[in-house]
């Protein structure tokens, strides 16, 4: 079906390429509405921190808040407050605010500075107000703030550090689209020998995102579209189009050189997407299967970004399989061949990629070669025992983001209100002896400093505030949440806030996880499978993909956890990873380290199943035919797992050259994982593994040889003949 494809393509190349190029005309005129449409993950259903959140916004609907950071001047000097007071009262009046909680009309001294230079200035937005009223009503509040007599006003809040999270992640993807873009062009021109044949794995990625976006925008039409969808799109969409359409490319100027000056191009496109189409298409499903493996952790943050994955994955499959071949049906003789220099008519030396002296050297030593790599990868996982998780919050922004700024500020200057507190909802009402009892007993806690009950809620229910030692949602906060919730305290209670959110996110992850990877491995375990025709492949592919996925999330730790060379990168760290950054980095690496294993397994596979022919040629089925097969296969798709692991190193080094901390854990751990993957796991630890288990790793036999020794078979039909490049005869 695939060679019938790959002909019907070079049959009907315009066609195709004018499908392409209407598909992205329209997501460029239309796929930017996606950025409009994206909405904010909501909250985690179901958990108690969310039942919380729910039945206060219930009974006690809060609108956006919008916090004014004084500084430079004594706080409660007569002059000032007066300045102040009448400012503030002026706020108070103005249309879409609904409450003010500061020193001056409000009363409320928690608010001045430790060392009284300083105050902070509560603004509460009415609750009915959408999100782009409610941006509207901060900005004139922000004007009258900026006017108070401080030296220093710093304006941030919520709302205003969401705001720069979509802004700053906008100005890094472009950033980052851009950088890779250029690189990845320059690269391509020297590495496959002219712009023509440089230019078209760059023209399908771009054609990829296009059409990606596109898809965003009619999914947004009918059900919701995380924001964070679309950075997923961006670099998925460039990394896996660019990898597919390398490995196109090179094919079929094997293939074209294979079948001679008289070659039919149709034939010749009909093999490259029969054999390189079939590898794109695996990839593209495992790729895939890997990212919806985010779906089943339930988390809204993951949810979105898998569903971007989705989208890019499938649209870069479509654009491997249909888009590339067309570009490389109208390119045809001006794509250099794959063999000769630019600029020379030296060949190149067969097997001197980098992938194929790495094999070499596997074969040779094998179990010094699996030992020592396998020591590495464990030594490079040792910081993982360590890890610690958490929700970014405003330190992930730029060091000279205003709201980041702002709630330094807070955290340094104004002890008494950085502390975000643990809620507590009870059923009786607060004059019930009852709530008392569990007040004093919430005061016995570990950590805990302080308990208020506040007045009832509009229900009659209570609420008490619990104060608990340490910084926001850290680790003594989570323990109090925990032993709250695993306390008999005399009442049934609800524990809310930004720990406990935090506490049930892990907790459900941690509950979901399991599953999670059993589906991935399950699903990519079949799709090897039905690719080699061997149980033993999938399993000794899960063992090494385990392997590199603790070596990257173990150098990601030490890195953004730890700190180490955090200058040199740009970034603070704050010592914890982004709950959802190990997940992520399980996903997208697994997705990515099965991409580049079935394209050197594809090649495997086939030498194996088509062995040379000659006297000196091994005995088809032994471990010398094993051996040479895994030789030759790596040699001839070498080069191409080499360039297409440089490229889409390049896209995650783009982005993440950004400012988001966030972004930036993504995307050097993804280039960590890219990197290690193509050099360690697939140069040494996979030759080396495949060269021990000899013919075992084609168990139990599906995928036997089929050597063609000329003449006519059994069967009366011609045998099928396979060229192989020189390396591989």
């Amino acid at each position: 079906m695939l060679e019938q494809l790959g002909r019907w393509t070079h049959r009907r190349r315009t066609a195709v390429l004018a499908l392409w190029a209407a598909l992205v005309v329209a997501g460029l005129v239309l796929g930017g509405a996606v950025f409009e449409n994206a909405q904010e993950p909501g909250d985690r259903p179901g958990v108690e921190s969310t039942l919380v959140e729910e039945r206060l916004d219930g009974v006690d609907p809060s609108g956006e808040t919008v916090v004014a950071v004084l500084s430079g001047a004594d706080a409660l000097g007569v002059t000032l407050v007066g300045e102040a007071s009448r400012i503030l009262y002026e706020l108070r009046d103005l249309p879409g605010v609904a409450e003010l909680r500061d020193p001056y009309t409000s009363g409320a001294a928690d608010l001045v500075a430790d060392d009284g230079q300083g105050a902070v200035v509560e603004v509460e937005l009415d609750p009915a107000l959408e999100d782009d009223d409610a941006l509207d009503v901060a900005d004139r509040v922000t004007e009258r703030l900026r006017t108070l007599p401080f030296p220093t006003v710093l304006v941030g809040g919520e709302l205003y550090a969401e705001k720069a999270f979509a802004d700053q992640a906008m100005r890094d993807a472009a950033k980052g689209e851009g950088i890779a873009l250029v690189l990845l062009l320059v690269v391509l021109v020297v590495a496959l020998g002219g712009w023509l044949v440089g230019s078209l794995p760059v023209a399908t990625a771009l054609a990829a995102v296009a059409g990606s976006l596109l898809s965003l925008t009619g999914l947004a039409a009918v059900t919701t579209v995380s924001e964070y969808a679309v950075n997923v799109v961006t670099v998925l969409g460039l990394g896996l189009s660019v990898d597919y359409g390398l490995l196109v490319v090179a094919r079929f100027r094997e293939e074209r050189a294979a079948a001679g000056s008289r070659g039919d191009p149709e034939q010749v496109l009909g093999r490259v997407v029969a054999t390189a189409g079939r590898t794109v298409l695996v990839s593209g499903l495992t790729v895939g299967t890997a990212l919806a493996g985010l779906l089943v952790l339930g988390d809204p943050v993951l949810t979105g970004m898998a569903v971007g994955g989705v989208v890019a994955v499938a649209v870069a499959t479509l654009a491997g399989l249909t888009l590339t071949p067309a570009l490389v049906a109208v390119a045809g003789g001006r794509i250099p061949a794959p063999d000769v220099r630019r600029g020379t008519r030296r060949p190149r030396p067969a097997g001197r990629s980098l992938l194929a002296r790495q094999a070499a050297f596997a074969q040779a030593r094998p179990w010094p070669v699996l030992l020592g790599a396998t020591a590495l990868l464990l030594l490079l996982a040792a910081p993982l025992l360590s890890l610690e998780v958490g929700s970014s919050d405003t330190r992930s922004l730029p060091a000279d983001s205003e709201p980041r700024l702002a709630q330094e500020t807070i955290e340094r200057d104004h002890t008494e209100t950085s502390t975000a507190f643990v809620t507590v909802l009870a059923d009786p009402p607060p004059e019930d002896p009852r709530v008392g009892e569990l007040a004093r007993a919430l005061r016995g806690l570990d950590d805990v400093r302080d308990v208020t009950i506040w007045d009832p809620l509009a229900d009659g229910t209570s609420q008490l505030i619990v104060e608990p030692a340490g910084a926001v949602a850290g680790p003594a906060a989570q323990g109090v949440v925990e032993e709250i919730r695993s306390r008999d305290l005399g009442l049934p209670v609800l524990v809310g806030g930004p720990a406990a959110q935090l506490v049930d996110a892990r907790g459900e992850m941690a509950d979901r996880l399991p599953f999670a990877i059993l589906l991935v491995a399950l699903v990519t375990g079949l799709l090897l499978l039905a690719l080699t025709g061997s149980v033993v492949v999938p399993l000794k592919t899960l063992v090494l993909n385990l392997l590199s996925l603790g070596a990257t999330l173990g150098v990601t730790v030490a890195v953004f956890q730890w700190g180490w060379g955090s200058s040199l990168l740009g970034f603070s760290s704050w010592g914890a990873l982004d709950i959802t950054t190990p997940l992520l980095l399980f996903m997208f690496a697994f997705g990515l380290s099965m991409d580049y294993h079935v394209f050197l397994v594809a090649r495997i596979r086939e030498a194996w199943q088509h062995p040379p022919r000659g006297r000196d040629a091994p005995a088809p089925g032994s471990r010398a035919a094993n051996d040479r097969a895994v030789l030759a296969g790596i040699t001839s798709s070498g080069p191409v797992v080499t360039l297409a692991a440089v490229a889409i190193a390049i896209v995650f080094v783009g982005f993440a050259s950004g400012e988001l901390v966030a972004v930036k854990e993504i995307g050097i751990g993804m280039t960590v994982a890219v990197l290690l993957d193509v050099t360690v796991v697939r140069g040494l630890l996979l030759p080396a593994a495949m060269t021990l288990l000899g013919q075992w790793n084609w168990w139990p036999g599906l995928g036997r040889p089929r050597p063609s020794y000329g003449g006519e078979q059994a069967t009366g039909r011609r045998p099928r003949t396979v060229e192989r490049s020189p390396a591989g005869r």
